[in-house]
């Protein structure tokens, strides 16, 4: 049996003083914290003897994921020098961008929040759709598209796909469960996170999935 490997990371911490819900907006980029988390997970794929071997890094099109996928790539890139193996390059998907969100560039949560706010409260209705945007099956229909897809354009081998909370557990929550709907307080997906999933080749399914944290205590 062969086996192909994708490694889901998260991005590392926004810069968001304001604390609004970023989503697909332009500059939002990776605190001075949230670089040190992408070097850090950077550091410890280039330490794990099979991530260091992966043979294609993509990421989401957003600053944030861009900005941590860069991090990934010099570190494994440094790992290929010594094998003398050709650079990677990090290549664009819309399919792992963040879920499309209705409170986008609105404060949300307490106080003065949006979610409080007259005439936003109904896109609550639904917990579970959710009601507020993009849908989680329509996320793990998008995300299963594309990782499908590179299992069989890259089968036997890893490959690091740098992309969102909502987006990473949500298809592993379908893979685990069996349905893509989920309560959103339970995700377990920390900042620059790994969640490693192998697919057996032939039948396509999930034989394994890994979590690892290699960030958590980065201050």
């Amino acid at each position: 049996m062969t086996t192909t490997k994708v490694s889901l990371v998260r991005h590392g911490e926004v810069f968001n003083p304001e604390h609004v819900l970023y989503e697909r907006l332009p500059g939002f980029h990776l605190s001075d914290r949230g670089q040190r988390m992408a070097r850090a997970t950077a550091r410890y794929i280039a330490q794990q003897p099979s991530l260091n071997k992966a043979v294609a890094v993509f990421s989401s099109p957003l600053d944030r994921t861009r900005e941590t996928s860069q991090a990934i790539l010099e570190a494994l890139n440094e790992k290929r020098a010594e094998r003398d193996a050709k650079p990677l390059n990090v290549v664009l998907d819309d399919r792992i961008i963040e879920a499309g969100n209705e409170f986008r560039g609105k404060r949300i949560g307490h106080g003065d929040g949006a979610v409080w706010r007259k005439g936003n409260i109904h896109l609550l209705r639904n917990l579970w759709k959710p009601s507020w945007g993009e849908t989680y099956q329509q996320i793990a229909q998008r995300v299963g598209d594309f990782v499908y897809e590179k299992v069989d354009e890259y089968p036997g081998e890893h490959i690091i796909v740098v992309s969102h909370e909502s987006p990473i557990w949500t298809f592993r929550h379908l893979l685990e469960k069996g349905r893509a709907e989920h309560n959103m307080m339970m995700r377990h997906t920390g900042l620059a996170s790994v969640t490693t999933i192998t697919f057996d080749d032939a039948t396509k399914l999930p034989i394994a999935i890994e979590y690892a944290d290699p960030a958590a205590s980065v201050i």
